[in-house]
């Protein structure tokens, strides 16, 4: 009998694997499979809600995780709803806060808002997303009505939030309508029939919230996705104008195309992960350097065009990628033992293959300690206290340590 369930929820549509690509959380994975599969059955798309308070004017790639996601719903034929929320924009969002945020006024909201229409059909097909607003229900809703909803949540059960926990464990205030917050999101999704709602890890618990009212209402309950928090070019914290380690959508294009160069590259196969639908096994047979060009073409021909993207390249080989090879001698740590030149040269991101690298050195392009190296097989012996001198070409020259 376990074979037999297990088999069904593996009897699935190849294509819809790539809605499960970098999530952390997917409550629950047979619900959204069986939705999946009724929805095509009937022919009825489902609906993917994902909320935004336009809090700031501006957008970060941080933000595009969701977008990314979004998008591969609205690639499948699903029906995408860009929820702002310009009603819980003016209370303030207390995920991951340590204190009580500012409320905004309703001018600053809708200022935001139109930023963020504008930014996020580079990501979103505009003919298949559906734009809300909260205050649609909320701004008529009455005090009755807000009181019957917050009959449906206990004080204990919102102190299970972890940041309203260690708050009130550590005497910090928390205001009373910080505490309506879950509701009044989670309160979004039966206004919307909402079948999956995204969200960041930090919006986990609100994201439940608006699965148990929904069951409260006598409504299917939605999907909750959550994704990861995308890292800052720190690699580090998560991606933040406060950090100053993020990489906004307004960026100029070799500002943005420079900032994605400068990331390390466990970090780069993240990004590819969160924001690309390329395979990771395809980004993985490219060398680093390579891998690390292709995604910043990708993410500004993305925001800015093909045109921008191949200019914000020639910009980078014409300064950024040739500073290190046109001035001084380079220092290149490199662990002790034995290393053919043919892979080092490689390694080093020199040259963009095995082959490449092989060639140079047949082609007597290759000097080590003054001396030519035709042998592609030649090996170098590193030691504490030693150097070597090499040469690759006419510009790059790097003392070995």
């Amino acid at each position: 009998m376990a074979n037999e369930r297990e088999k069904k929820a593996n009897d699935i549509d190849p294509s819809w694997e790539i809605l499960f690509r970098g999530t952390v959380d997917v409550i629950q994975k047979n619900e959204l499979i069986e939705k999946l599969k009724k929805s095509k059955a009937e022919g009825r798309p489902l609906r993917i809600k994902a909320g935004f308070d336009p809090t700031a004017p501006d957008l970060h790639l941080g933000h595009t995780v969701l977008f990314q996601k979004m998008r591969q719903f609205q690639d499948l034929g699903h029906e995408v709803i860009f929820l702002i929320g310009d009603f819980t924009g003016m209370i303030g969002d207390p995920s991951g806060r340590s204190e009580t945020r500012k409320p905004l006024t309703r001018e600053q909201v809708l200022q935001n808002a139109e930023t963020y229409k504008a930014q996020v059909f580079k990501v979103l097909d505009p003919k298949k997303t559906t734009v809300r607003f909260n205050s649609e229900w909320f701004g008529s809703m009455t005090a009755e009505g807000l009181i019957r909803l917050a009959s449906q949540y206990t004080v204990a059960r919102i102190l299970e939030r972890d940041d309203f926990q260690k708050r009130y464990q550590q005497s910090q205030p928390i205001s009373i309508h910080e505490f309506l917050y879950p509701l009044i999101q989670g309160y979004d999704s039966i206004a919307l029939k909402a079948d999956v709602e995204l969200g960041g890890t930090d919006q986990k618990f609100n994201l439940l919230v608006g699965r148990e009212l929904q069951k409260i209402e006598g409504q299917p309950q939605q999907v909750v996705m959550t994704m990861p928090l995308l890292e800052g070019t720190d690699g580090v914290r998560k991606m933040s104008k406060s950090y100053g380690n993020y990489i906004a959508l307004e960026d100029p294009p070799a500002e943005m195309f420079g900032k994605i160069m400068s990331i390390r590259d466990e970090l780069m196969y993240r990004y590819y992960e969160l924001l690309t639908d390329v395979p990771l096994d395809e980004v993985r047979s490219l060398h680093p350097m390579e891998a690390k060009l292709k995604l910043a073409a990708i993410i500004v021909d993305r925001f800015h065009g093909i045109d921008a993207a191949r200019k914000a390249r020639e910009h980078f080989d014409a300064t950024v990628g040739r500073k290190d090879q046109e001035g001084a001698i380079q220092e290149c740590k490199v662990p002790s033992g034995r290393h053919r030149l043919v892979d080092l040269i490689y390694t080093q991101g020199w040259t963009s293959s095995k082959s490449e690298a092989r060639r140079l050195i047949l082609q007597g392009a290759v000097e080590l300690n003054g001396e030519k190296v035709a042998d592609p097989s030649y090996e170098i012996i590193v030691q504490n206290e030693c150097q070597y001198d090499l040469k690759v070409g006419k510009k790059i020259r790097c003392l070995l340590k």
